[in-house]
Parts: C-alpha cells; structure tokens; sequence
C-alpha cells in the first residue's frame, strides 16, 4: 500500500518560520529510518503558501488565485510518500515520528489510488500506459 503522510501546516510554517537544527536532526534521523526500512519513497518540505497559486477549473474556464490561503492548519506544510504494507503500519511509523513543529500541530495519512481500484474504466491500454509512465519517471531518479 502506498500513502502519502501530509504534514499538516501551522500559523508558524505559513509565517515562513524555520525549523530549529535540533528538528531537522530529528526529521533527518527519521527519515534516515524511512529509508532503510524501505518505506519512504520521497518526502519534501514546502514553501508557505504565500509563494503558492491555486488553479481554479469552471467548466472550460480557469482562474488563478494567488497565495497566501487562509486557515493554516487546513493546509500542507510537507508530505512524505511511504510503501506500507498496512494503514497500521503507516500508524506505527507515523507515532514515531518528532513532532514537526512546536506547539500542536498534526500528520494526516491517505492511501493512494491504485490501478485496481479502478475497475473497469482502467481499460488494459491505460494500465500499460500507466506502468510505461511509471517506468519512466523511476528511470529518471
């Protein structure tokens, strides 16, 4: 099963704030275990969302907003993309992960779709386009 794990931002992240040597030694050490135990695919930080856009679809059209958005804690500070066998699984490494903020802040995880989900509207074509895709981007890591 593969989820991504979204860390959720606070009012501090979307101020630009950093984080401190000591949590980003913790982060990395986590990470480092993510790694060797072959359950973290990719993980970044992101930049607040002042530095962002949102593409807004109507119809045909589209509108752009410019960041920063409101409620913080309703947006993403950083993700990881994790290979689990289980959601318990992402659970176990998700309470073993430092807190990456002060104060309260949270990690939401979501299982990825995959091909099968699909059913039948993920026509035999698509599922070989999909892994072709797939093969692609791994070959350019």
């Amino acid at each position: 099963m593969r989820c991504m794990v979204m860390v959720r931002a606070t009012a501090e992240s979307e101020a630009g704030v950093m984080p401190s040597e000591k949590l980003m030694r913790q982060m990395m050490a986590f990470n480092e275990e993510l790694v060797k135990a072959g359950v973290m695919l990719a993980g970044e930080g992101l930049k607040p969302s002042a530095a962002g856009k949102r593409v807004h679809f109507a119809g045909n059209g589209r509108s752009v907003v410019d960041g920063p958005f409101a409620e913080a804690k309703e947006l993403i500070a950083g993700f990881w993309l994790w290979q689990v066998r289980s959601m318990d699984e992402a659970l176990e490494w998700a309470r073993r992960c430092p807190p990456p903020f002060e104060g309260e802040c949270s990690i939401e995880i979501r299982p990825l779709f995959e091909a099968d989900d699909f059913g039948e509207a993920m026509t035999p074509e698509m599922r070989e386009t999909e892994e072709r895709l797939r093969a692609e981007v791994a070959g350019k890591a």
